[in-house]
């Protein structure tokens, strides 16, 4: 990982506690409670990163990547709550330390203070307040559009196809690294055809890193994700790896795979089985090359630029890739 990312942390982290300080206490605690407690702040990151890559520099860009950081927390707010989760980051999730009625809250206050942090009192220049605002906006209805569409995937009984994850993971999770470099580039005023090929690097990113991750939460080792083994599976989650294997599974590795997949109450010998059915089935080669694919893409929206910040995006790419399972 890129030696500068805990650095550009500490700046953001700075920035986002004179943001998140208010009365009642009880509320912006809630609201800072996630952020203090971990993160790599890789969103904000990117932000700064892809200002700096084309001529700005970090203060420009910090109201844009604090705002992205609140949006991010904002989300897992409550995606804690539908999702009824009980620990994030190794700590009681806001609902669970809160309750739900000042989670609820916290979230609403953490989307108000992003976009209160992007409006012309922090940013003085009104036309590139009036992109980031627009942007930020369209960020965050795909969000919650990609998450409807999860939703879907994870009440209905079919396996979804391969386009239709995708579309899923593209809004759900690839919009919020997309739109932080699209902010990055606004930052530093670029022109319309370099926030667009800063926004193409970020969308491919993220579909990378997604996919990544969601073989993570399947096949990942505990020590490195925190989670018990097989956690998706158990949990049922219809991520990329887990329609792969029973996709590609025989009746007798499929059914191994199906008595573990949504089952809470599954022995750890049935995880184990199914495990292993899936590492028999080399689902890793087939998802790291699709997540090599994006990566490439998101190479490709860079090759006009040059500079240290654009070797720096490129580092956070290959280990968002390549990162320890």
């Amino acid at each position: 990982m890129t030696s500068t990312l805990p650095e550009n942390a500490k700046l953001v982290n700075r920035y986002l506690d004179a943001k998140l300080d208010g009365r009642p206490s009880e509320l912006y605690l809630a609201s800072a409670h996630l952020i203090v407690h971990g993160g790599k702040r890789l969103r904000p990151y990117l932000v700064i990163k892809s200002c700096q890559m084309l001529g700005g520099t970090a203060r420009q860009a910090m109201p844009a990547a604090a705002a992205i950081e609140m949006i991010h927390n904002f989300t897992l707010v409550h995606d804690d709550i539908m999702d009824n989760d009980e620990m994030r980051h190794g700590v009681p999730t806001v609902h669970t330390k809160f309750g739900i009625p000042l989670a609820i809250l916290a979230g609403d206050v953490l989307f108000s203070k992003a976009f209160a942090t992007v409006s012309t009192d922090n940013v003085p220049d009104i036309k590139t307040s009036a992109k980031l605002v627009s942007r930020l906006a369209r960020a965050c209805v795909d969000v919650c559009e990609g998450q409807v569409l999860d939703i879907g995937m994870a009440e209905g009984k079919k396996i979804p196809r391969r386009a239709d994850y995708i579309t899923m993971i593209e809004k759900k999770t690839s919009a919020l690294f997309e739109v932080s470099c699209a902010m990055g580039a606004i930052c530093a005023k670029a022109k319309d055809s370099d926030v667009t090929n800063l926004a193409s690097f970020g969308k491919n990113l993220g579909v990378a890193f997604q996919i990544t991750d969601d073989y993570i939460g399947v096949l990942g080792d505990p020590s490195v994700t925190k989670k018990p083994v097989g956690n998706d599976l158990r949990e049922g989650k219809k991520s990329l790896p887990i329609l792969l294997a029973i996709q590609k599974s025989d009746r007798n590795t499929k059914r191994k795979i199906l008595s573990a997949f949504g089952n809470q109450t599954a022995t750890k010998k049935e995880i184990g089985e199914a495990i292993q059915a899936m590492h028999s089935l080399k689902i890793e080669k087939e998802v790291r090359s699709l997540a090599l694919q994006y990566a490439q893409k998101a190479k490709r929206a860079l090759d006009v630029y040059s500079g240290g910040a654009k070797s720096e995006l490129l580092s956070l790419l290959d280990f968002v890739v390549k990162r320890s399972l």
